[in-house]
């Protein structure tokens, strides 16, 4: 009898408690309650892009083919000024890359069809010695040179499978409107384009049907869209962001447009037969990457952003239903400020931001949220920002530290409810401070600055009535965040002088603190909340600017998932669950606009005799 393997391909993943970054479809074993779990693709959430694992050799204009956990990239550029041409090639399982057999002509910007990682054909591009009119075959093992493209040219558009596709357009020089379709055996002239153009995106799924959409010599042209129905190509509505080097999945009828130059872009772009709409951005700007997939289980590899440089990064694409979460608009507060603190335990319908940064100075304003709107309840008795920080409930907090003004402070104050209490101070004055806890009687701050110039690894423990000095972070640093409680947390991110947006990351198990994996985009004054094992991080600010970023924390790795609505830093950390978020304020023009995050609808159902 055939087992799960055998029939699926993949073992059962065996996790302690559910396994939340299970996909749609998946079976897992919960080996802390003794059950297998099917993931139940019962999903409303829009669609977004998130991290997928690194190619081996970062590059662009590279080309890609296969569906989003089967696919395979080839050729490229490795840096400019150019290095030359590469032969190498890389298959993805959905999972990580590996490379494997290299062409045997190498080339970049050609065009490459396939359905999976173990078909496929490459044509056309740009080799040692010019444009090339070489066509290879993949078997899924080597590559085999077969019959030529008749007409020679680089940075073309390709679509469908190994056996029944289009190559056309592309640089001669000059600009080519040329249409060539391949049967598995050869190539055939066909129907031109209307506008010759080079470094546009395609989609299509075999030789009878394909789009192609911007591209290059001039701006028009980036706008320019034109449908391919097996005979003759139209001129359609055109695309809404104006840039080359696109990628690009789907058909005439349904497709996707992602990335491109010359100005990078992160835009991604849905086609309904009829009109683009814009829907969900890139994490990374980037033109010249390698697409292979759908509209719905898509996949973007490699690339370059400007100046030059090959990227290794992959981001995947997955559409309407989702396993993914998404921000929406919440209600506004009364007072806009940053450098608020929150109730790091409290629910997306009950939460509190306390004090922070008005515009003028610190407020004492203290505002509590139910879900809609925000309420103004009792000031604290000394309003303060700076990431002073808070935990607890609505009706059960703490808040410590942060700035005053003039100058950081170690005083603290409790809430019970209905009135705020000065209680002992902290042990250390700074500002810039993280910290997280489950009400007023348990509490941990840490990190933070006393002067600019200076960063702390100093950690704090509250248990009601004292705070106690305990095991210090590794990396002191300030403006981190958070998420967990006093004996499970972890803190990312942060501000040292030396390092400005901090990418590491450090677990507490309530006696010690253990550096684990990375952020993918280090930044400080994030937004965080959630548990040790289950933690969402966003916004935040670099030198460079804002960041919208959010990245999901699985308890061992962070993949990036739906960005914010708005860009900002110095939010208040308001939440205590992954699943339900909120962000809340933030800078850099003081706001008082809400985003609410929710995870999408997965069922887990537990599998009985």
């Amino acid at each position: 009898m055939a087992d799960y393997k055998d029939i699926v391909g993949t073992t059962v993943r065996s996790n302690a408690g559910a396994l939340t970054s299970a996909k749609t479809g998946e079976l897992f074993y919960d080996s802390t309650n003794l059950d297998f779990i099917y993931r139940n693709p019962n999903v409303t959430s829009a669609g977004a892009w998130r991290t997928g694992g690194n190619l081996n050799t970062g590059r662009f204009y590279l080309s890609g083919s296969g569906v989003q956990d089967s696919s395979i990239v080839a050729g490229g550029e490795t840096a400019s000024p150019a290095a030359g041409s590469v032969t190498l090639s890389e298959i993805y399982n959905g999972a990580t890359w590996t490379e494997t057999n290299d062409l045997s002509t190498g080339r970049q910007g050609s065009g490459q069809a396939g359905t999976t990682n173990a078909n496929g054909v490459i044509f056309g591009g740009y080799a040692a010695t010019g444009n090339t009119v070489n066509t290879e075959s993949w078997n899924g093992t080597s590559w085999t040179e077969v019959n030529n493209m008749n007409t020679a040219r680089r940075y073309l558009g390709g679509n469908g499978t190994a056996t029944s596709a289009l190559g056309f357009a592309g640089f001669i020089p000059p600009n080519s409107a040329l249409n060539e379709s391949w049967n598995g055996t050869s190539w055939t002239e066909v129907a031109d384009l209307n506008t010759a153009r080079y470094s546009g995106g395609a989609a299509g799924s075999s030789s009878t049907n394909a789009l192609y959409f911007g591209g290059n010599p001039s701006p028009s042209a980036r706008l320019l869209n034109e449908s391919w129905n097996g005979t003759a190509w139209t001129e359609v509505a055109n695309i809404n962001t104006n840039a080359a080097a696109r990628g690009g999945v789907g058909d005439n009828t349904l497709a996707l447009a992602f990335g491109g130059g010359d100005s990078n872009t992160a835009n991604t772009e849905l086609w309904n037969g009829t009109a683009w709409a814009e829907t969900t951005n890139l994490n990374t700007a980037r033109e010249g990457g390698g697409s292979s997939g759908s509209t719905t289980s898509a996949l973007f590899s490699g690339g370059t952003p400007s100046p030059q440089a090959g990227l290794t990064a992959t981001e995947e694409f997955t559409g309407a239903g989702a396993d993914i979460g998404a921000w929406a608009t919440g209600g506004s507060m009364n007072t806009a400020r940053s450098g608020s603190a929150g109730s790091s335990a409290g629910t997306q319908t009950a939460s509190l931001v306390i004090s922070g940064y008005d515009g003028s100075g610190p407020t004492a304003v203290v505002e509590s949220y139910n879900g809609t709107s925000w309420t103004e309840i009792t000031d604290v008795n000394v309003g303060r920002g700076s990431s002073a920080a808070g935990a607890g409930t609505t009706t059960s907090a703490l808040f410590s530290g942060g700035d005053t003004g003039p100058a950081p402070t170690v005083a603290t104050e409790l809430w019970n409810g209905s009135s705020w209490t000065e209680v002992n101070n902290m042990n250390t004055s700074r500002r810039g401070l993280s910290g997280f806890g489950a009400d007023n009687t348990s509490a941990l701050a840490f990190g933070g600055n006393p002067n600019p110039s200076s960063v702390l690894v100093a950690n704090e423990l509250w248990n009601g009535t004292n705070w106690t000095e305990v095991n210090n972070l590794n990396t002191g640093r300030s403006s981190m965040s958070s998420a967990g409680v006093s004996t499970a947390a972890i803190g990312f991110g942060g501000f040292n002088p030396g390092q400005q947006g901090e990418a590491k990351t450090e677990s507490w198990n309530g006696t010690n603190w253990t550096e684990v994996n990375d952020l993918n985009v280090g930044r400080n004054d994030m937004g965080g909340c959630g548990t040790q094992t289950d933690a969402l991080g966003f916004g935040g600010v670099t030198p460079s600017g804002q960041f919208a970023n959010t990245e999901e924390w699985s308890g061992t790795s962070w993949t990036e998932t739906s960005n914010l609505s708005t860009a900002r830093n110095d939010m208040a950390n308001v939440l205590g669950a992954s699943a339900l978020g909120l962000c809340a304020g933030g800078g850099p023009s003081t706001t008082a606009a809400t985003e609410e995050w929710s995870r999408s609808s997965i069922l887990n159902n537990v599998l009985t005799d």
